[in-house]
């Protein structure tokens, strides 16, 4: 019985292979970026969406799988635990809420209240900085900078036209704040994805980030209040109903509170579809139905994250996450350093992945033990990865949010969009100095006392 153990037990740990056991990642890397990139030069229309990016990891999950001298049962098991682990299923349950808050709350109207609400008060001298607020506004409620493009995209433009604004700034004011939101949201999946890999409550995360983003954002502002002041008449007039926006306020509310973000999203949910209900914007089955189909259109988002984290273990058992610790170890030799690799990592992988979402999934478990060999807490941690997937997505030239903008204003190039995009470019100054002044430090960052990451494996740490 005794002689079985310890059998059974060598046979838990592949042997070592380094760099080489990001082999199924970066060949999830290389098929769709590669593939993306290819069909561009051939003028392909949505190059990216040629060769589907499940499919590349898919065709990672299959190299992990085949990789190493374990029986493929052992393998296959060593995945299932990594992937359907708790922080995982918990992270899947809350993106599933989120998606079926978000598509209630739009399909009651609080997306075109809070837009109403916001172009009503606004002045139009000051029509692109208007923008840029309602649409962080509406991002921060909805969680999503594609669907804020989408809802606020085509107000934009007309916007522009009847005002005689450069249709550029207009477009670029909404990405802007899309990006602003898509931070910040506490239904936003790349916070709820960052907040969960990082371990920190998603309130303590705003705090920090909120510090971080607000003088990006004010200041982006009074650029555009200073650049494109409009002398045009809007008469466009809007209206809305001051009730379908309480959802958004009530979530923003109680998540501030400190409830947990399940019962802040349940909540929202029924407040919103009784809201729904009342005002007659939807029925009992069309509530049913935005349940289903939000919670639906997060389920890709969803499994990502478990074939990732899947694939992650398998890595880690091959001292992937030991030789990537060791290299970064004899190269950073401060905690501002540490924090400027984490920042140009996250960057250079959301650029080729074009998803910020799955970027942190992939950066997460790669960069903690540096986060914990230099004391970098929870939450900034958490800042840290999403700051940087929501700044890359707002200045590349092949981001989806760039490409959606561009196509409203009829825009050639993405550049036009991309330079008057200040908010990103200002969020990544604000952050870098926040770094470099290490600033918003907690009492037990500088003691070093505290052990932010007690599920980290010591000897990954020390390699």
């Amino acid at each position: 019985m005794e002689r079985s153990s310890k059998k059974n037990q060598k046979t838990v740990h592949d042997k070592d292979i380094g760099f080489w056991s990001f082999t199924p990642l970066i060949v999830f890397l290389a098929v769709y970026m590669g593939s993306g990139l290819l069909f561009t030069a051939l003028g392909t229309p949505d190059p990216f969406k040629q060769i589907p990016r499940n499919f590349a990891l898919l065709l990672g999950v299959i190299i992990a799988l085949t990789m190493g001298q374990r029986k493929l049962g052992d393998k296959v098991n060593r995945f299932a635990e990594a992937a359907a682990s708790p922080g995982i299923m918990v992270m899947t349950l809350v993106l599933l809420m989120s998606g079926a808050f978000s598509s209630t709350a739009k399909a009651m109207g609080a997306v075109d209240a809070t837009a109403g609400l916001g172009l009503a008060l606004i002045p139009h001298q000051f029509l692109v900085a208007g923008l840029f607020l309602i649409s962080a506004l509406i991002s921060t409620a909805m969680g999503t900078c594609m669907g804020t493009v989408a809802a606020i995209g085509p107000i934009a433009v007309g916007l522009a036209e009847s005002a005689g604004i450069d249709m550029a700034f207009a477009l670029s004011a909404v990405l802007g704040g899309s990006m602003f939101g898509d931070n910040l949201s506490f239904i936003s999946d790349t916070t709820i994805v960052a907040t969960r890999g990082a371990g920190c409550a998603m309130k303590d995360k705003f705090r920090m980030n909120f510090k971080i983003a607000l003088p990006a954002a004010i200041a982006t502002m009074v650029l555009y209040a200073v650049m494109t002041r409009s002398t045009g008449e809007v008469s466009t007039e809007y209206t809305y109903e001051l009730i379908k926006v309480i959802p958004y306020l009530a979530v923003l509310g109680l998540a501030m509170s400190g409830f947990d973000i399940i019962v802040v999203l349940m909540c929202g949910t029924i407040l919103a579809g009784a809201i729904g209900i009342m005002t007659g914007s939807l029925t009992l089955i069309t509530f049913t139905q935005a349940i289903a189909s939000g919670s639906f259109g997060m389920l890709e988002t969803a499994m990502i994250g478990i074939l990732v984290k899947g694939i992650m273990g398998l890595v880690e058992d091959r001292g992937g996450i030991r030789c990537l610790t060791s290299l970064a170890n004899a190269k950073v030799r401060s905690r501002k350093a540490a924090q400027y690799l984490m920042g140009l990592i996250i960057s250079v992988i959301d650029f080729f992945i074009g998803n910020n979402t799955v970027c942190i999934l992939i950066c997460t478990p790669v960069l903690k033990p540096l986060a914990r060999k230099y004391n970098i807490s929870n939450k900034r941690f958490a800042s840290i990865l999403d700051v940087f997937a929501c700044v890359v997505p707002g200045l590349s030239p092949i981001g989806t949010a760039v490409l959606l903008a561009m196509s409203y204003g009829g825009i050639s190039s993405p550049l036009d969009v991309i330079k008057t995009n200040f908010y990103c470019m200002l969020l990544a100054v604000s952050m870098l100095f926040t770094i470099g002044m290490n600033l918003y430090r907690i009492p037990e960052e500088e003691s070093g006392e505290a052990d932010f990451y007690p599920e980290l494996d010591e000897e990954i740490i020390r390699a």
